[in-house]
């Protein structure tokens, strides 16, 4: 294990993050990262993950990569389990501090400068660009008919490489998160501004990667 890389996480249930240095290979030195989490019945994030992993395999076999990454989850025991880390990647809450601050929310262009700055080359940011609308579209598409809620910027991701995916599936199949009885979500997949100004749509102007999005 690898101690100096191990730390105790921020959020509500204080998961663990594990660092392990890797067998020895002559292919890969990369450490193995794991989240341990206490606290949530991961055979639910299981259920889901082993659905998306479906739903790739059905469009890869019509030509169809959408760049999901269905990172590995298990459950060890009643609310207990361990969650592999996806590597060079940020929440989009973390993007919009990190390029905006106090006054990320009110900014649309946060997550492009930051995948901007990810890869200065032009022919390499639209790689990424690419990799994002194909993502951001499996991922509404498998939210919508999943029926996945509790989706904000905490519980959304983003690789240096424009892939973005889900984490976190507590509420599914249409079980939504509520306040005084009021349906807290109203929207039936996330496709915020930001998102729209990565592929190019500002103000509703016209865009090609938005076209490609939506076919």
């Amino acid at each position: 294990m690898q101690l100096d890389k191990c730390k105790v996480m921020a959020s509500k249930k204080k998961p663990l993050w594990l660092e392990f240095s890797p067998m020895p290979s002559p292919t890969s030195s990369t450490p193995v990262g794991i989240i341990f989490k206490e606290g949530d019945d991961l055979r639910q994030d299981m259920l889901v993950i082993q659905t998306l992993v479906v739903m790739e395999s059905i469009w890869q076999e019509k030509s169809l990569d959408l760049n999901l990454i269905p990172y590995g989850c298990i459950s060890t025991g009643h609310n207990i389990g361990m969650i592999e880390i996806v590597r060079n990647a940020a929440t989009i809450a973390a993007v919009q501090r990190s390029h905006g601050g106090m006054i990320s929310a009110f900014r649309n262009d946060a997550l492009f400068e930051w995948l901007k700055s990810k890869c200065p080359l032009q022919e390499i940011h639209y790689k990424t660009v690419e990799r994002f609308v194909k993502s951001c579209a499996g991922y509404c598409v498998a939210t919508y008919v999943l029926g996945i809620g509790d989706r904000h910027n905490d519980n959304i991701m983003i690789t240096d490489q424009g892939n973005l995916f889900h984490i976190d599936f507590g509420h599914i199949l249409g079980n939504r998160k509520h306040f005084l009885g009021v349906n807290r979500e109203r929207a039936p997949f996330v496709l915020t501004p930001d998102f729209l100004y990565v592929m190019g749509r500002v103000k509703g102007g016209k865009s090609l990667y938005f076209q490609r999005f939506k076919v």
